[in-house]
């Protein structure tokens, strides 16, 4: 994310990218997910690290993570250089989020064999790669999708590998869940790595993600915390909750839901399973006055600070709410004071929520 509108001009949709990096970390917002599609026009980000360096020129304290760097798409060799360096680049403000989704369109683009293994097989072996590059010592790796050699270094005439991360012994690594009992997300728990649920999922469902966390810790002899679980949702404030829900469904939140997400979602077999709150809904009962009901957090600040605390006692605790941002085009006023509202008058009145 950000999500913008395909026919607007990609210059135009970067530069105001930037433009709210700034204003979220001068609010004392703590960290900005980039994600990364190459055939999806409303999410118009090929390359999270490009844009990354270039809003950390225009921030001071807040953090980047790629929101998720797509694993299978890309020789592990390449990613390893590139997030180390980004990293020094950062002096640390990184996490390394991945995940293995992806549109079917970006792996017919990039002639991905499925017949050989999965998506995340694929991003599971890379990531295996990744951290034997980072640890610096020559190796080779003959795996069933990538062969790497790093060879011994000969400083005597100036070769070898360098590129270690700037956080040691890696930046923090995130991997994004988006399906009830996400099998990817075992690997978390086992590595003390962060959970990223994506927005795709009702809060009935999302316990089911802790619950493969710590199934994977527990298999590691490691203890889970909480505090390290992100989940994502649609947050809108305005001074007049019943403004603020017209906003919602009138603006970019039901534009994009109604034109982008219900299209995109329903064209895969159990796509829109997840927002359900009933499994016997029909798709057609998905629209963006359910999804006000539902799922969106939306409202005046006391209205949506009651919805997080439901959304925290539903799931049984988290660390970190991730606010995913739309395109408002000529209403961007409206954004920017919503981001002002939650930092100034809903974080406040949330103060007492804690690790469980």
């Amino acid at each position: 994310m950000p999500l913008h509108y395909p026919e607007r001009p990609h210059a135009d949709t970067y530069e105001e990218d930037l433009e709210l990096m700034e204003h979220a970390d001068k609010l004392g917002y703590s960290e900005a997910w980039i994600g990364e599609h190459f055939t999806l026009p409303w999410e118009n980000m090929p390359s999270p690290e490009l844009f990354i360096a270039r809003a950390l020129g225009v921030t001071k304290q807040m953090a980047f993570g790629t929101g998720v760097s797509l694993l299978h798409y890309h020789d592990p060799a390449h990613v390893a250089h590139r997030i180390a360096m980004l990293d020094h680049m950062a002096r640390g403000r990184i996490y390394f989020g991945i995940g293995s989704g992806g549109a079917p369109t970006d792996t017919e683009m990039f002639d991905t064999d499925l017949s050989a293994g999965s998506l995340r097989e694929r991003m599971m072996e890379s990531i295996e790669v990744i951290l034997k590059m980072w640890e610096g010592k020559p190796f080779e790796y003959n795996g069933r999708f990538f062969k790497i050699r790093l060879p011994e270094a000969q400083p005597d005439v100036g070769l070898g590998f360098h590129m270690k991360p700037y956080q040691k012994p890696h930046p923090p690594i995130a991997v994004a869940g988006s399906s009830p009992y996400s099998d990817t997300l075992e690997m978390v728990g086992e590595r003390g790595w962060l959970p990223l649920s994506t927005c795709f999922l009702h809060s009935s469902m999302l316990p089911s993600h802790w619950e493969v966390v710590e199934k994977g810790a527990k298999k590691a002899g490691k203890q889970a915390s909480r505090n390290d679980w992100r989940i994502s949702r649609e947050v809108y404030i305005a001074e007049d909750g019943q403004k603020a829900r017209d906003d919602a469904l009138n603006g970019p939140l039901g534009k994009f839901f109604t034109d982008y997400w219900i299209p995109l979602l329903g064209s895969s077999p159990r796509g829109l399973a997840g927002l359900k709150h009933d499994p016997d809904l029909p798709n057609e009962a998905l629209t963006p006055e359910y999804m006000l009901e539902h799922r969106w957090i939306v409202g005046d600040p006391e209205e949506c600070a009651q919805k997080i605390r439901s959304l925290y006692d539903d799931v049984g605790g988290f660390g970190t709410l991730l606010v995913l941002c739309h395109d408002w085009m000529e209403d961007r006023g409206k954004w920017f004071r919503s981001l002002e509202l939650m930092s100034k008058e809903l974080l406040p009145a949330l103060d007492d929520l804690t690790e469980r």
